[in-house]
């Protein structure tokens, strides 16, 4: 059966299935588009092109009622819904061929995403934790695939998490605006990590008390209500408003970790999804306390997974099947869309021993290979990587994507070394979880608190990443590099050639590898030291 998905608004994505398989999943923020970006007209063309057939059925997932108007609203499902009751199919015609049409609910569209994509088999019990902007919950699946809401922890987790953020950010506009940034949440996660005390001041307690209250929405005009306290507008480099975003976190974690203890078998495995599965934090601290059998996070935790999980729950309607085979490299191939200007760059092969000896002199280069990573982090096909031993390098990596200095930098490392560097002795291939840095080696990829939100490599997993690292270990002692998403500030991966470089020379990179050649700036001071260090033989490899 094949089955295309799509999820027009906020964080825009086409999925599309074949016989239980992902094929490809299209988010409409890459190739270099604004974050959450709707789809538009040349989305729907550019996925049909890469389709050989008409589907048989075409999903579309489930959003806000107010957004559509009064006939969508009879053909689209709604935005909170888990029962099967709430699944609108009918038929329609395709360029001529009668298919069928399904749609379900947003909150239905998570939790299938996590459940048809884990490694559980069809038929087991678990818990779905989903947490994002709007819903904070637990479910419960059962053999039959049957799901029951468990309770409404707490509203808009998201949202309130964001909204601290702003409340200490003198840019934001809280008179005006109807919700948090969607980019808030990232960075005071990155903040957190500065706390250094865990009690709240008494002040606090009623700062804490207001973003934590049971409300259906809490509006950011109502923070006016603490412009008197020490926090508000107070600016992000505060040390006790880092203190306070650390002390906030926890609460959050611990009211969802406190009813679990409560009320959810600790036998069980648990599956966490939505926006806040995105949160390295919290994801560690749900594996430490050791809880559930199993814990597992998608890479497309947030809403760049709901045509995912729309489509996997089409396949269940109609066929029984909940599972599906994927790969986190199903998005599209990179596009040489024009010719490279040959009097700005030095071109080569790309082989892996050149490129550690790069890096190893501290060139820091854009990393492209394959099809792009689907989900919000690059994870070694559309990445800037670099050495990951001094904090200078941090610095100059946050120069180039051109954000805040307090913003850790990731490791990327052969799975191999992970528990030597790391103390990481299970696979993390998808950047969700945190780690204690274990040397003062790797100062670039070592945040303020010691830890690192480690990525694990395999030659299965990406080889030609693997092989790189493995180069760089011989050339250095560390199969470790920097590795940080190849995008433009606000905007999804670079996908195309003419992005690429115009981002190499605006945001000064020394260079990419892009299709099995390397190009080096040859405006770059790093290039032309490095250039001046080779021997007259190694030179002429690169000239």
């Amino acid at each position: 059966m094949k089955i295309l998905s799509f999820n027009p608004g906020h964080d825009g994505t086409f999925a599309y299935l074949e016989d239980g398989r992902l094929i490809t999943s299209v988010e409409a923020e890459k190739d270099s588009h604004y974050r959450h970006s709707p789809l538009t007209i040349p989305d729907v063309f550019s996925i049909f092109g890469d389709m050989n057939e008409i589907p048989d059925v075409l999903c579309r997932g489930g959003w806000w009622p107010g957004d559509n108007n009064a006939t969508e609203r009879n053909i689209i499902s709604s935005y909170h819904d888990i029962s099967s009751s709430g699944i609108i199919t009918r038929k329609q015609h395709l360029f001529g061929k009668e298919i069928n049409y399904f749609s379900s609910s947003h909150e239905r569209s998570h939790i299938l995403c996590a459940f048809g994509m884990s490694n559980l088999p069809k038929g087991t019990p678990c818990y779905v934790l989903l947490w994002e902007g709007v819903i904070g919950a637990y479910y419960k699946i059962d053999s039959k695939l049957n799901i029951t809401k468990l309770a409404d922890v707490m509203p808009e987790p998201g949202h309130r998490y964001a909204l601290l953020y702003g409340i200490g950010d003198p840019t934001f506009d809280k008179k005006n605006a109807e919700f948090s940034r969607f980019s808030d949440a990232g960075k005071l996660m990155a903040l957190a990590s500065f706390s250094n005390r865990s009690k709240p001041t008494n002040e606090e307690e009623k700062l804490l008390s207001f973003l934590m209250q049971d409300c259906k929405h809490l509006k950011p005009q109502e923070c006016e209500a603490f412009k008197d306290f020490k926090h508000y507008n107070v600016g992000l480099e505060d040390p006790e408003f880092r203190n306070f975003a650390g002390i906030f976190s926890d609460r959050i974690f611990d009211r969802f970790y406190e009813y679990a203890k409560l009320n959810l078998d600790r036998s069980m495995p648990l599956l966490i999804v939505g926006g806040c599965g995105l949160n390295c934090d919290w994801n560690t601290k749900w594996r430490e306390v050791n809880y559930f059998s199993d814990v597992f996070v998608p890479p497309v935790a947030n809403d760049s997974g709901s045509a995912i999980g729309t489509a996997i729950d089409a396949q269940f309607y109609f066929t029984g099947n909940p599972k599906i085979e994927w790969n986190v490299y199903s998005g599209r191939d990179f596009i040489f869309d024009a010719p490279l200007d040959t009097n700005l760059y030095d071109e080569f092969e790309a082989n892996h021993e050149i490129v550690s000896e790069m890096l190893a002199n501290n060139l820091i280069l854009g990393w492209v290979n394959g099809k792009y990573e689907i989900g919000p982090r690059a994870l070694g096909n559309r990445s800037i990587i670099a050495a990951p031993f001094l904090d200078s390098t941090r610095i100059r990596l946050n120069e180039i994507k051109q954000r805040e200095q307090f913003r850790p930098i990731a490791p990327v490392c052969l799975e191999e070394d992970a528990l030597k560097w790391f103390g990481c002795n299970w696979p993390s291939p998808f950047m969700l979880y945190t780690q204690l840095v274990l040397t003062d080696a790797l100062c670039a990829v070592t945040h303020i608190n010691k830890t690192a939100r480690i990525q694990t490599v395999t030659h299965k997993s990406n080889n030609n990443l693997y092989e790189l690292l493995v180069s760089f270990k011989k050339r250095t002692g560390y199969g470790v590099l920097c590795n940080t998403s190849l995008n433009f500030n606000g905007k999804g991966f670079i996908n195309n050639i003419s992005d690429l470089s115009a981002y190499a020379i605006s945001h000064k990179l020394d260079g990419f590898v892009a299709g099995g050649r390397c190009y080096l700036l040859k405006s770059s001071q790093y290039y032309q030291n490095f250039r001046r260090m080779q021997n007259p033989k190694d030179h002429g490899q690169l000239a």
